[in-house]
């Protein structure tokens, strides 16, 4: 059983930033918090952060990576390292519904019986996930064309895999509701709701501590994407700054996030976000006037990725994914009164 308070050999007893932050291994962050990588399938997001916390003779994780045989191995491993197993986890706080942080958890609940919450707010994204009649991944078809992508929709539809394995979109044992209080041994976590990347996401603050686990919401080096799930909410991105300010009027903290080192603050981040947007949606609004009118037209006029490519140079999932977040920044502008928007065959156009 895992022992509060003691680690066995190879941990790293201090998390340092400047090392690659993807390398496998327990990296201890905080008393009683240990930082674990986990693989993903992917060349853009080669890791996820979960975040084992002691709970009593077990422990309580923060997220629990995508349903991979590879990360099931390094998560057992990792366990191992700090005196326990899989069958010490209590329960899974999921920040989100997305894949790499919460197929994990259903899968290794089937195995030890551990608890699974997920946000309230996510509730209709997994109904959808679930509904046998519907195919979640069509509403971003509908959207796409709506922002006037249709051949990348036909690029997306063609080589759409197949649904998978529906069994790990399985409900929670519990909602996670905004503000609910979870205790745990020696530790108190508030959870506090921040839609934007999702319309449930949530966030664990321990103000005891100092620290935050901020799942997607707030990433050290790159902004998450906006929407991009089952059910979108009618304005992700103005939900999703709505969010980053919430946070920013809430104590600051230490930086816990799903992607990325840890060793920024919160706030310090959270500054850099929204002037990154405020940034991003000024050159929305330049491409706009330059006499774009659909968000796929505008997406092809901005850079992408900290590499600043173009919108040709992604593949195609990425492609979707920018201009669904143009999409995203026009409609903020539309609310705030500084473009115009009107649909024609199924396309929104945009204007000023």
């Amino acid at each position: 059983m895992a022992t509060n308070g003691n680690y066995g050999r190879g941990v790293i007893s201090d998390d340092d930033p400047t090392a690659d932050w993807t390398r496998p291994g327990v990296f201890r962050c905080a008393p009683d918090v240990y930082r674990i990588p986990l693989p993903l399938p992917e060349d853009g997001l080669r890791a996820v952060n979960v975040y084992a916390v002691a709970d009593g003779e077990g422990w309580t994780m923060i997220d629990a990576g995508w349903s991979l045989a590879a990360s099931r191995q390094l998560l057992a491993r990792a366990l191992e390292t700090l005196g326990g197993g899989l069958a010490d986890v209590h329960r899974f706080l999921v920040t989100h519904v997305h894949r790499d942080h919460y197929t994990q958890a259903v899968a290794l609940r089937r195995e030890f019986g551990s608890r699974v919450a997920l946000g309230r707010g996510e509730q209709s994204s997994l109904e959808l996930i679930n509904d046998a009649d519907r195919v979640a991944s069509r509403t971003h078809l509908a959207r796409l064309r709506r922002a006037g992508a249709a051949e990348l929709a036909r690029r997306i539809e063609a080589e759409l895999p197949p649904p998978g394995d529906l069994s790990l979109w399985e409900p929670p044992d519990e909602w996670i509701d905004d503000g609910a209080d979870i205790a745990l041994t020696g530790r108190r976590l508030r959870a506090v709701a921040t839609p934007g990347h999702t319309r449930g996401h949530v966030v664990f603050a321990d103000e005891t501590a100092d620290l935050l686990f901020a799942g997607d919401h707030v990433l050290p080096r790159i902004t998450p994407s906006i929407g991009f799930e089952p059910v979108p909410p009618i304005s992700p991105l103005a939900d999703f700054l709505t969010s980053l300010e919430l946070i920013r009027t809430r104590p600051d903290a230490a930086l816990l996030p799903a992607h990325g080192p840890v060793g920024m603050r919160v706030h310090e981040r959270v500054d850099e976000l929204l002037a990154h947007h405020g940034k991003r949606l000024d050159a929305t609004l330049a491409a706009l006037q330059e006499g774009r009118s659909t968000a796929v037209e505008v997406a092809a006029a901005l850079p992408w990725t900290r590499r600043d490519r173009s919108l040709d140079e992604l593949d195609a999932f990425n492609a979707m994914l920018a201009t669904l977040e143009t999409m995203a920044h026009l409609d903020v502008l539309v609310e705030r009164l500084a473009a115009t928007a009107e649909e024609r065959d199924g396309v929104r156009y945009y204007g000023t």
